[in-house]
């Protein structure tokens, strides 16, 4: 096996729950996004631009759109002999067996992976955060200041910085303090949970943790490398970077990619996205369509009206049906006379004739205030709705429902239906 410098260890087990139907059958990372993509493609494609030919994916919850998506790397180049893309799932062992309990218990449970590899430098990657970064700047920053752990920080505003790690440096960038989720932080340089270790380093503190119960990053590992006297930085980040990790975070990131001058470029050219894409052939719009501020996947027609959405492949929106600034994902179809407003559709929805979504007041979500919010209606994948209904604001629905499942042809405002057998 040929020494590499840097191999990624990308994390892309987590449900993503707070994102709610949407990740009731598929895993965060795999979830679409910006109507062609997966959230996955952003690290991978970051991986290949930057020149890191050996990514292993760490997967674990619903991993079968993911693994089918990512299958042997051939979009990103990374089908390579030596190196390449692993996707590598929790596995049984001689004496036990064990799913991956933390981040750096995921890590540690695949040393033997990276061992293979011999590497100087591991970067370890989450799955599930929309950017573009060249990491090979990032192991330049960490080679220069001679450092042992190197993590990408983010100025973020100071009353969110509670909801990250925050760091807090002195003027060379070397991390004095770290502290995971503060009340009171006392920075606003976020952690991005992306890191370069030495490998020696990662190796160390991974084996001298391991018996911690849910070992993390930023709760175990770092704190270890800084009790220990390690050499820590910071690598300043500042360009576009965001964490679809909410209901909201990731309509308002969709919705930006349509503005006149996106904030986020998914068309550079010398910074490519890319993806594995299914349906190739072209989109068809009618001549009695009316469509504005949009972007939409290969295959769909539209025959309606659409104004600020994010429609996936294969979409079909029919005659006389009204979509507007939604999300609708690959293979849904919106039948006539539909009105659907500020919505979420994960893949292959159903909506039937004259059906009205995102309708009425705002009430809060009776199922999970804290998910379903944003005033937003969000379905989960295959759902099926029966003709001339009317949902309200902050709803969620999953399943095949049908007539009965309306009381008065409605589902009011924060209410939600998840047939049996669906999970929420």
């Amino acid at each position: 096996m040929i020494r590499k410098e840097m191999i990624a260890m990308l994390l892309a087990g987590g449900q993503g729950s707070r994102l709610g139907v949407l990740t009731s059958d598929v895993a965060k990372p795999a979830v679409s996004f910006g109507g062609k993509y997966r959230i996955i493609d952003f690290p991978l494609s970051n991986c290949i631009n930057s020149g890191i030919d050996t990514v292993g994916v760490l997967t674990q919850y619903q991993p079968l759109v993911l693994n089918s998506h990512i299958g042997i790397g051939i979009p990103w180049d990374l089908d390579r002999n030596n190196g390449g893309v692993a996707v590598l799932p929790p596995y049984e062992k001689s004496d036990s067996s064990e799913w991956y309990s933390g981040t750096a218990n995921a890590i540690y449970q695949n040393l033997k992976y990276m061992e293979s590899y011999n590497p100087e430098y591991v970067l370890i990657l989450s799955g599930d955060h929309i950017y573009k970064m060249d990491y090979e700047a990032m192991l330049d920053f960490h080679k220069q200041n001679e450092a042992d752990v190197t993590i990408a920080a983010i100025p973020v505003p100071m009353e969110e910085a509670s909801r990250f790690g925050i760091v807090v440096t002195d003027e060379q960038k070397q991390i004095k303090e770290f502290e995971e989720k503060p009340e009171m932080p006392s920075s606003n340089l976020a952690s991005m949970g992306i890191y370069i270790f030495s490998w020696q380093v990662l190796k160390d503190s991974l084996i001298a943790m391991k018996d911690q119960s849910n070992c993390d990053f930023g709760k175990h590992i770092i704190p270890y490398c800084h009790e220990n006297g390690k050499r820590l930085f910071a690598y300043e980040f500042n360009d576009y970077w965001k964490d679809v990790g909410t209901l909201g975070s990731y309509w308002e990131a969709n919705m930006e990619l349509i503005d006149l001058i996106p904030e986020f470029n998914l068309y550079e050219e010398f910074w490519k996205i890319y993806t594995k894409q299914d349906i190739i052939e072209p989109q068809y719009i009618s001549a009695e369509a009316k469509v504005e501020r949009a972007i939409i996947g290969a295959g769909a027609q539209i025959y309606g009206e659409v104004q600020s959405c994010v429609l996936g492949a294969g979409v079909v929106i029919e005659e006389g049906a009204v979509v507007r600034d939604s999300i609708l994902m690959e293979g849904t179809r919106v039948r006539r006379g539909a009105i659907i407003d500020k919505a979420i559709l994960a893949e292959n929805c159903d909506i039937g004739e004259g059906v009205q979504i995102g309708v009425g007041e705002e009430a809060p979500s009776r199922l999970n205030a804290s998910i379903y919010a944003f005033g937003l209606a969000t379905l989960g994948e295959d759902t099926v709705i029966p003709a001339n209904v009317r949902i309200g604001k902050n709803t969620a629905i999953k399943g095949r429902t049908t007539e009965e499942d309306y009381p008065n042809g409605e589902l009011a405002g924060g209410g939600y239906i998840i047939k049996v057998g669906e999970e929420a």
